[in-house]
């Protein structure tokens, strides 16, 4: 197989299809960190916790328990809660923007997420949330699986840096949705930074061209 260098350029001039979208569910439709640190607080009065905006890595249990012994257990209690993933709250301006995004001619959008591997309450709340804040119709746009590499898709909404897998050529192109805790870093990423000032219909704009 050739190999593809970072700057590999995807031809879809060849192919006539839509525009399929891939869009992560925790930290970009829905707030996962300040609903976290707020059920954290609540439950752990006593205990030090890290602001939203101080927030620096991907995996909060790592970030905890650098600051105290013992916090990463106490933390994944937080989000293996019944209810947690069901009651998280819509970041400004992402179900709009989604909704808007599928109905845009040529465009296919689907919610790429992954559960947790505590899995009881979270992949029955997931469709919940999406059923509650989107509409029964989304629910045959969810995608739930561990590994996003093996999805096909064009595009990649997501605010995980450096998603990696079983396919080390992922078919999607990711652009970072920027959360506090990737918004230090500097690798020259694409980034999405919200839903609310427009920006992601350029991007798409510009996708659509590309599988024209």
């Amino acid at each position: 197989m050739a190999h593809r260098g970072a700057h590999f350029q995807r031809d879809y001039s060849k192919r006539q299809v839509n525009l399929r979208a891939l869009i992560d569910m925790d930290g970009v439709l829905c707030d996962f960190e300040a609903y976290f640190l707020e059920k954290f607080k609540e439950k752990y009065p006593d205990e030090p916790f890290i602001a939203v905006e101080d927030r620096d890595g991907f995996y909060i249990r790592d970030q905890y328990e650098k600051l105290k012994p013992g916090l990463n257990d106490k933390c994944s209690s937080i989000w293996n809660a019944k209810a947690f993933f069901l009651n998280i709250p819509v970041i400004p301006g992402a179900v709009e923007a989604a909704k808007e995004m599928q109905e845009i001619e040529g465009v296919d959008v689907f919610i790429c997420t992954s559960p947790v591997k505590a899995y009881k309450h979270c992949l029955k709340e997931k469709y919940q949330w999406v059923e509650k804040h989107m509409g029964k119709q989304w629910l045959d746009r969810i995608l739930l699986v561990k590994d996003k590499t093996m999805v096909n898709g064009h595009l990649l909404i997501d605010d995980r840096p450096g998603i990696s897998g079983l396919n080390p050529y992922p078919s999607w192109d990711h652009i970072l949705f920027t959360q506090s805790h990737n918004s230090r870093m500097k690798n020259g990423q694409r980034r999405l930074e919200n839903w609310t000032d427009g920006s992601w219909k350029d991007l798409i704009d510009e996708y659509k061209k590309r599988v024209a």
